[in-house]
């Protein structure tokens, strides 16, 4: 097999992600979100660097996040991350030094946290940090589980929910981050499934629809024990 001149692709084979979800990473279909997520880029730390090396783990990084911020904000939602104040500080800190400290740094709103999920979210994302990748930083992995958590409570797909292209996506973007768990979904199922289940095994709980589940189109399909 030979190594690919394309430095994504070649970071896909080094994660053992397929290159098809690194591709995805690219701009999206839509224009807005397209035009969002190019904003984002233009002020990434890296970008300030004498030679980025696109082919590096930190770029990769910094364009998931760009496309899960310009997907939400885009749309004037960027409270649906779910991130705290000082995350979101340090997140732009460490990958769009272009918007942190500026005047024109988005400001976050209070994130939305429902009540009546806080056991489900708590737990979740701690089942997401004890299985981090120590490859990663483990502030990005903090963020991204966050963003992860938050997802689930909305009623759709992950990859929708998330603002990502498909289901290649998400599962590169599991695999860099919390490969122990990518590596248990053995049944191939859906993704916030797959999570609402570990979630509830970690509590001891039989397996149950994330929070977001039952708005979704294919609930049924999922679930149909339960409708």
């Amino acid at each position: 097999m030979t190594m690919s001149d394309d430095p994504f692709a070649q970071a896909a084979q080094h994660t053992g992600a397929k290159t098809s979800g690194i591709e995805a990473l690219q701009l999206p279909s839509d224009l807005q979100v397209a035009a969002c997520m190019r904003d984002w880029l233009s002020r990434t730390t890296r970008a300030d660097r004498a030679d980025p090396d696109p082919s590096a783990a930190p770029a990769l990084d910094t364009r998931l996040f760009a496309k899960l911020i310009a997907a939400r904000d885009a749309r004037n939602e960027l409270a649906l991350l779910g991130l705290q104040a000082h995350e979101w500080r340090a997140l732009l800190a460490r990958h769009f030094a272009g918007y942190f400290g500026h005047a024109t740094m988005p400001a976050l709103p209070q994130a939305i946290s429902p009540s009546e999920h806080a056991s489900f979210m708590r737990a979740l994302h701690s089942l997401l940090i004890a299985n981090a990748s120590t490859a990663v930083h483990v502030d990005d992995a903090r963020c991204l589980a966050t963003i992860i958590v938050h997802a689930c409570l909305r009623p759709d797909h992950l990859w929708r929910d998330l603002g990502l292209a498909g289901r290649d996506e998400v599962t590169w973007m599991l695999t860099r981050y919390f490969p122990a768990l990518v590596a248990l979904n053995v049944e191939n199922l859906r993704w916030k499934k797959f999570l609402a289940a570990q979630c509830a095994l970690s509590l001891g709980l039989p397996p149950g629809p994330a929070p977001g589940c039952p708005g979704c189109e294919d609930y049924g399909y999922c679930f149909a024990s339960r409708t």
